[in-house]
């Protein structure tokens, strides 16, 4: 169960970001998407048939591979579909919407157990999907002007700002390009504040109940209570961070203020909040506390997504599915480390007579750093241009034509 719920989708997932958005560069949205919803569909369908670790497996590693190409194609076609003042706003409606469908997902599951087998569960959870899949594609299309609903004031007002002009023309995917993209040290910032962000998020995804439990002295039922306020906090924070970066960025033109200001400032924030509930005893308060500093990391996330569409140039997908990946990889090691980072705390006197004697403490500090690390990486970012603008390579190569 440990490989089935964690490497067979979380591994497959990061690593297969790359492959899928360029599948979604090479052949649009518009036949990617439905084709993964499809693919994602029947894998889940198949658990209902499945009557070992064999197939649950393939499953899951199946979830894995056709899930990666979501957010890259998503990207690509909120760059293209929206002006640069409401890319923040549809970002953060995508990632609230994809929290929703996890919220009703486990509500309904619950539900649907006290009448019918989980295996034709799996196998109702298929429907929706592949339906969507349908309507999807007989409806969209992949830029505005192909859409015969679409006006043309709709497609002028849509194609305000430099970066949809570029992501409009063919993308390039090939070894300049990677070579560019992994010289950038805007690059390397934008994946390093997915990789931190996403890892101090996987702290509430793992450990945070039994963090409950074992230093508040709170009961199973109370943990699973509260440990639902951060994730409604997420929910939340995702879509008025939205909301509010595209409003600075339509009082200011400013990038910096609206995607790097914004994000920068609520993540320091979220890791002095997370700081502080270190100082409060009572259970429900830390956990107040703690939700606030998780609603102002979402907060973060749309500013996230849409500068990936501001400064990926032609290749929005291949920007975003590399800061994907990077900060799955993140999501990943969080889980793991928390453990041995505790274990270690443990077996150091010192260190442990500094965290008042719990060691759980010291990773509440961990997870306050890794917040901070994120606000860090979002402080050095420069927003002038696209990633393949500020690459070390690209430089060079200007560098040389001039000499």
């Amino acid at each position: 169960m440990g490989f089935i719920l964690g490497p067979a989708f979380f591994w497959t997932y990061a690593l297969a970001q790359i492959p899928t958005a360029w599948l979604g560069e090479r052949f649009g949205s518009r036949r990617c998407l439905p084709t993964f919803a499809a693919a994602w569909s029947v894998a889940t369908a198949a658990i209902a048939l499945a009557t070992g670790f064999g197939l649950v497996a393939a499953s899951r590693i199946g979830n894995g591979i056709a899930q990666a190409g979501i957010f890259p194609c998503s990207a690509r076609t909120i760059a293209l579909w929206n002006p640069q003042t409401g890319r923040a706003s549809a970002s953060g409606t995508l990632g609230a919407a994809m929290s929703v469908g996890g919220a009703l997902g486990a509500g309904l599951t619950g539900w649907m157990l006290g009448y019918m087998p989980a295996k034709f569960i799996f196998a109702i959870f298929a429907v929706p999907g592949l339906l969507w899949a349908i309507g999807f594609w007989i409806w969209f299309r992949e830029r505005p002007d192909e859409h015969p609903s679409v006006n043309p004031a709709e497609c002028a007002l849509i194609s305000e700002g430099s970066t949809t002009k570029e992501s409009s023309s063919r993308a390039e995917f090939d070894a300049q390009m990677w070579s560019r993209l992994t010289t950038s040290p805007a690059a390397w910032l934008i994946c390093g504040q997915q990789f931190f962000r996403a890892g101090g998020y996987a702290f509430f995804a793992s450990w945070f109940a039994t963090y409950l439990m074992e230093t508040r002295g709170v009961s199973t039922a109370q943990s699973g209570s509260l440990t639902a306020l951060p994730l409604l906090a997420t929910v939340l924070g995702s879509k008025l961070g939205g909301m509010t970066s595209d409003s600075v960025f339509r009082a200011t033109r400013s990038l910096a203020l609206s995607r790097k200001g914004v994000a920068g400032g609520s993540l320091t924030l979220c890791a002095g909040l997370v700081f502080s509930a270190f100082f409060v005893a009572d259970p429900t308060a830390a956990v107040v506390v703690i939700s606030f500093g998780a609603f102002l990391a979402a907060f973060a996330g749309p500013c996230a997504y849409t500068v990936t569409m501001d400064m990926g140039g032609k290749n929005v997908a291949s920007l975003f599915s590399t800061m994907n990946m990077i900060g799955n990889f993140g999501a990943g090691l969080m889980p793991w480390i928390v453990p041995r980072f505790k274990t270690w705390i443990e077996n150091t006197p010192s260190l442990l007579e500094q965290c008042d004697g719990n060691s759980w403490n010291a990773v509440l500090v961990l997870f306050a750093v890794t917040y901070l690390g994120a606000a860090i990486c979002w402080g050095l970012l420069n927003t002038n241009g696209t990633v393949f603008d500020q690459s070390l390579l690209e430089r060079q190569m200007g560098h040389d034509e001039k000499c």
